[in-house]
């Protein structure tokens, strides 16, 4: 029977049991509502009084708390005789329009580095760099120490200093670099030591000029921005609490000991992401940096457009787009075709990045040292 009406087995037991010894042509066989037969609902006038409660709170309360917790507590603190549960006064509110009109939308959050179009489909690499300050040792000297993570891969790296240089940071990229071969990006805030002199216009520091010989385009995230360098402050995060806070080393050798063996130990933990991540390039052995060859390739900066549309990079400010305002966008500095492109970013579509405009790139020449 099952196989005649295409039903299953469970069907059409329930059938026999809902005909039992009646005759067929007395059988209901229409469908039953699920419903349950009896719904247990609270007091009209007990949702009332939680109503009223949450007005009474969002008016008196020092604490600012009128939510189903704070009612129920309240509540408690009455001594009602009927205090229902936290869900049940939450399903209150909403059902009597108590609460917001429109609930928040989540949205999925965007790929790593959906920024970057090849970084955000693993065709590359990107390495975040940032400093640490502030640290003081046992005898008063205060440590600055260079940071790295690869985004995909979890390739860290850390550079304890009693003073960090931009000839530090170079020499110590470029040993990273050897080692482990190139990414195809290089990202890093805006300090001076990672971009070099925000003084002077079409000014490009040792950082700048080492990752462009070396065929690596530095990525600038925008100033007071979130989420651009998670990986790298969550990394600065573990660095402190698993090396500096563990062990308050007396000296910097000491320090640098300790970091080395965490970072290998982390290297090794993570050597399954680390060989899945996108392939490195191989370090140029005949490289050598000329500091007084201009840099060439790109240089990206994210940067979030004024009320105008307008952003400044490299001392110029740049006309984008008068229809978006106080949105991101992504410049590209072309030094080998001198021009400047501006690319839309919405975390909200990541995958959409039109060119909002393109405009030539006059590098004014360096003013005299005094």
């Amino acid at each position: 029977m099952a196989r005649a009406f295409r039903v299953s087995l469970r069907t059409v037991q329930r059938w026999l049991e809902r005909a039992a010894d009646e005759r067929l042509d007395r059988v209901v066989w229409t469908d039953r509502s699920r419903a349950p037969h009896r719904r247990y609902r609270t007091d009209a006038a007990l949702e009332d009084r939680i109503l009223s409660t949450r007005r009474s709170l969002r008016e008196t309360s020092i604490l600012g708390e009128y939510g189903a917790i704070a009612i129920r507590r309240e509540l408690l603190a009455r001594v009602e005789l009927t205090v229902p549960s936290v869900r049940t006064i939450g399903r209150i509110l909403e059902r009597r329009g108590a609460l917001d009109a429109t609930h928040r939308v989540r949205r999925p959050a965007p790929p790593a580095g959906w920024y970057l179009p090849e970084v955000a489909a693993r065709r590359t690499e990107l390495d975040s760099f940032d400093t640490i300050e502030g640290l003081r040792m046992q005898g008063g000297l205060v440590l600055e120490i260079l940071t790295g993570i690869s985004l995909h891969g979890g390739l860290t790296a850390a550079w304890p200093e009693a003073r960090l240089t931009a000839a530090h940071v170079s020499e110590a990229l470029v040993a990273h670099w050897r080692a482990m071969g190139l990414p195809g990006y290089a990202q890093f805030d805006n300090a001076m030591i990672f971009h070099g002199s925000h003084g002077q216009p079409d000014v490009f520091g040792r950082v700048i000029r080492v990752c462009a010989s070396l065929g690596i385009v530095p990525v600038f995230v925008p100033p007071r921005e979130m989420g651009f360098q998670a990986a790298i402050e969550s990394f600065n995060g573990r660095w402190q609490a698993k090396v500096w806070a563990r062990v308050w080393s007396a000296s910097l050798d000491d320090l640098r000991g300790r970091s080395d063996a965490y970072i290998t130990a982390s290297r090794a933990r993570h050597a399954v992401r680390i060989e899945a991540a996108p392939e490195r390039r191989p370090f140029p052995a005949d490289w050598a940096l000329d500091l007084h060859q201009p840099p060439v390739g790109l240089v990206i900066y994210l940067r979030r457009t004024s009320d105008a549309g307008t952003i400044r990079v490299l001392g110029h400010t740049f006309l984008v787009d008068p229809l978006w305002p106080h949105r991101l966008v992504r410049t590209e500095v072309d030094l080998d075709r001198q021009q400047v492109r501006f690319f839309a970013l919405r975390r909200r579509d990541p995958t959409d990045q039109p060119l909002l405009g393109a405009v030539p790139y006059v590098r004014l020449p360096a003013r005299p040292r005094r």
